[in-house]
């Protein structure tokens, strides 16, 4: 533990925290002694991530509900106030995707993905800000993907939900830099995640990029939140795919 890291006994909250990409993400901030709530829906799976955390040299605090629940996000951010005093850095990363083509996608499948990569998100950001705003290292990242910047078939409502938390982010950035509050983005290729084998059932695990990956550099994002330089988005992609493609 670095106890002179700039996050050290800061607090985040991680949403997907149970989740492959999460549960690396938690341990790589409990090894900056930060203060963590965790969310998910699976109660049980949190327990096991918060076990990772505590060894971890961070110290934690469950709340599962739902993240389409408005009422939930309010009880996530008073639960961060409560807990720990306040909220400094919120990490988006809970998120769904599909396989099926347009014709194929009802309603509810529509509603739900985009309730979930956008809606939840969105207000979610929205409940933090006041919190945000009296850190001084108000930090926002956005678990994002390849898709918000490329189309690919059987991927539709993913697509479309990814592309507009970019968006979103760009105009969230541009509303509160000047609060020092900094949005950040993370878009990457395939990862080896549960996930993957929905949104993309033909790939392999050879060259994937690993969720720990992704926990390095929201691990990178913050150790340069003490610095004057700002990179607003990080894209990456697997080994095995053609460079700059």
């Amino acid at each position: 533990m670095n106890k002179s890291h700039i996050m050290y006994g800061k607090t985040a909250i991680i949403t997907g925290a149970a989740g492959g990409i999460g549960k690396h993400l938690c341990r790589k901030l409990a090894g900056y002694g930060m203060n963590l709530v965790i969310t998910g829906r699976n109660e049980e799976k949190l327990e096991n991530v918060a076990q990772i955390v505590e060894s971890s040299g961070g110290k934690s605090c469950i709340c599962a509900g739902d993240l389409t629940d408005t009422d939930f996000l309010d009880a996530l951010t008073n639960r961060a106030q409560a807990k720990f005093g306040g909220i400094d850095v919120l990490i988006n990363n809970a998120g769904l995707a599909q396989h099926c083509t347009v014709e194929e996608t009802d309603e509810e499948l529509f509603d739900k993905i985009m309730k979930t990569n956008v809606r939840a998100p969105y207000f979610l950001c929205q409940k933090t800000l006041p919190y945000l705003r009296k850190s001084d290292c108000a930090t926002i990242i956005n678990i994002c993907s390849v898709v918000a910047h490329k189309g690919y078939p059987m991927q539709s409502v993913y697509a479309a939900s990814k592309h507009a938390l970019l968006g979103f982010s760009k105009s969230l950035a541009s509303e509160v830099y000047k609060d020092n509050i900094r949005i950040h983005v993370i878009s990457p290729g395939g990862v080896y995640t549960d996930m993957i084998a929905v949104a993309r059932p033909d790939l392999t695990s050879e060259g994937m990029i690993l969720p720990q990956d992704i926990a390095e550099i929201v691990g990178f994002y913050l150790d340069m939140r003490g610095t004057n330089a700002v990179i607003d988005e990080i894209q990456l992609h697997r080994v095995n795919k053609e460079p700059f493609a």
